[in-house]
């Protein structure tokens, strides 16, 4: 047998535990959102998608919960996010970039981030939250999303 062979043999059971474990942290997203009754579907991503409806303002704002962790210095760490605003359209300029940056310092949870063209509210979190505190990340940045977005494209609801 050749030694890339061998090689992709013992490499097998290894990939197995990987995917076990990716399916295994999945799980208890969907176990943290089933224990409180939050509604959602998984995305292409495996991302889970949560739309909130607000019925005064007539408007719905989504939210995600990554559907993998990060590792870092011990901890598993895992996303909870939601789209404001999209930059070019919106006018998300380098003004508006640095007075992001300072709202961030500001809070006391949760961050300003671009991603390709889409500016979203961003909290990261230990994998470790019950899922009281993984619905109230939900919660705190489908808000803030839906409030940026308000402010920096008017009526338009579309994220």
């Amino acid at each position: 047998m050749h030694r890339s062979a061998r090689a992709i043999l013992c490499a097998l059971p290894l990939l197995a535990f990987a995917a076990l474990a990716a399916a295994a942290q999945d799980a208890s997203v969907t176990t943290r959102l089933d224990a409180r009754g939050v509604k959602y579907t998984v995305d292409e991503d495996g991302d889970y998608q949560v739309t909130y409806r607000y019925a005064e303002e007539n408007r719905t704002q989504l939210a995600f919960v990554s559907g993998r962790t990060e590792s870092i210095g011990g901890f598993e760490i895992r996303e909870v996010f939601a789209p404001a605003a999209r930059v070019d359209r919106d006018g998300v300029d380098g003004a508006r970039a640095l007075a992001l940056m300072a709202e961030s310092g500001m809070n006391k949870i949760g961050s300003w981030e671009i991603r390709g063209d889409v500016l979203y509210m961003v909290i990261k979190l230990p994998d470790s939250v019950d899922a009281s505190q993984l619905e109230a990340a939900l919660d705190i940045v489908a808000e803030l999303a839906d409030n940026k977005e308000i402010e920096l494209s008017g009526d338009r609801d579309e994220l």
